[in-house]
C-alpha cells in the first residue's frame, strides 16, 4: 500500500519548499495541490470566466503535473504555466475561487488517485482534513504573519516590482482570513496532526523535524 503524508498550513509557511525537501531525501512523489488551484486560477482569469459559469466552463481546463529534467512543472494544456501562477494577483484570486464547490471537485479526483497509486507528500489548506483523511502522517506547518511574510519580501526583493513588506503582510492576513472563513473545506489543524512552527527555525531544521517525525509514524 502506498504511503500518504499530508501538510498543510497558511499561506507562506514554506510547505511547498519543505515538502519537496523531504519528498526528495525519502523518494516520495511531491504533489502542489496549491500549484494546481493557481493554475484553475489562471485558466479563469484569461477566460474571464464569472463565477456563475465556472461550474459549466471549468471542464475545458487541462491541468496536469509533469516532471520535466526531474522538475515538477505545472502545465494548462499544452503551456506550462508554472511562472505565471506564482504572481500576487493569482495568489488572491485562487484564495478566492478555491472555496468554490466546483473547482474543489474537478481537483478532488485528480489528487486522491494520485495517492492511492504512489507514496506522496501532498500540501495544501485542507490535505488531512478532506483530500486524505486517512494519510498516514499529519502536518500543520505554520509561522507567525510577520515571518511568513518576511520570506516572502526576501523571496521577492530582487524583482523591480516588488510590494513593500507591508503589503505582503496585508495581502497574508487578508489569506489566512479568507482560507480560514471560507465555507468549503476551511484551512484548519487536523485533529491528529503534529503542528510544526518555523517561525525560529532554519529549513533544514524543519526539513529534519519532518523527516523524524514521518520515519517515526511510519517506522522507517
Amino acid at each position: 500500500m502506498s504511503i500518504n503524508i499530508a501538510i498543510d498550513g497558511p499561506a507562506g509557511a514554506g510547505k511547498s519548499t519543505v515538502a519537496k525537501a523531504v519528498s526528495a531525501e525519502l523518494g516520495y512523489i511531491y504533489v502542489d495541490t496549491g500549484a494546481l488551484y493557481r493554475t484553475i486560477a489562471l485558466f479563469i482569469t484569461e477566460n474571464n470566466i464569472s463565477d456563475e459559469n465556472i461550474p459549466t466552463e471549468i471542464k475545458n481546463a487541462d491541468v496536469s503535473l509533469k516532471f520535466v529534467d526531474g522538475v515538477q512543472k505545472v502545465f494548462l494544456g499544452d503551456r506550462d504555466v508554472s511562472g505565471l501562477i506564482r504572481t500576487p494577483e493569482i495568489s488572491m484570486e485562487a484564495s478566492r475561487t478555491s472555496a468554490i464547490p466546483a473547482v474543489r471537485e474537478y481537483l478532488f479526483g485528480t489528487q486522491q488517485k494520485i495517492a492511492r497509486e504512489n507514496n506522496v507528500i501532498m500540501d495544501g489548506r485542507d490535505i488531512g482534513t478532506v483530500v486524505l483523511p486517512e494519510a498516514d502522517v499529519k502536518i500543520f506547518l505554520t509561522a507567525t504573519p510577520e515571518e511568513r511574510a518576511e520570506r516572502r519580501y526576501k523571496e521577492l526583493s530582487e524583482k523591480p516590482d516588488c510590494p513593500c513588506y507591508e503589503e505582503i503582510l496585508s495581502d497574508i492576513t487578508e489569506r489566512d482570513h479568507n482560507d480560514m472563513n471560507r465555507p468549503v473545506a476551511p484551512l484548519k489543524q487536523a485533529d491528529d496532526a503534529i503542528l510544526v512552527d518555523s517561525t525560529d527555525l532554519t529549513l533544514r531544521e524543519v526539513v529534519d523535524t519532518i523527516i523524524r517525525i514521518i520515519n517515526q509514524k511510519t517506522g522507517r
